[in-house]
Order: C-alpha cells, then structure tokens, then sequence
C-alpha cells in the first residue's frame, strides 16, 4: 500500500513499495511517481489531459475501490504521474 505525510500548504508527500511479486522491476527512471490531487472530476481531467499529452496512459482515469477518480501516465519526459481526486 503506501504511507503519506501532510506537509506544507496541505501537500501531502506520499511513498508505496513496488514488490517484485506484483509485476514492478524497479529502474531509475520508474522509481518515482509524482501524484496530484485537483480538487474537481473536470480539473483531473484537464491535467490528465496535458500531461498525458506525447506520452502514455498506464491506467486511464476511473472511479476506484476508494471513492476517488484515479488514474495514471507517462509523460512525454519519461515522468509518471498519479491522479487522485476525491470529491
């Protein structure tokens, strides 16, 4: 699972495991995923979009087991990206 720790302005900076026994080889470069959390289903949506942009869409977004719109990419820089909305 992961753990999160609020920090500054009511940022949260949050870390998970990537076992190898569910599918993750760690390399540099997928060793980070930077998530956001808009404050609305249409901003999600909106920088989902762009960030999304030239590169590729690992898990299109959708309502989750949680109560949150979620979902993630690859940039076109190589960076991932989680998007977690719960409105």
């Amino acid at each position: 699972m992961h753990i999160g720790l609020t920090i500054t302005g009511g940022h949260k900076l949050m870390g998970t495991d990537a076992p190898e026994s569910m599918g993750f080889t760690v390399l540099q470069g997928n060793n980070v995923n930077l998530n956001l959390e808009p404050d609305t289903g249409e901003e999600t949506d909106r920088l989902f979009t762009l960030l999304s942009a030239g590169g590729k869409v690992t898990l299109p977004l959708r309502e989750v087991f949680w109560g949150a719109y979620f979902g993630s990419c690859t940039d076109k820089f190589g960076i991932n990206w989680l998007f977690n909305c719960e409105n």
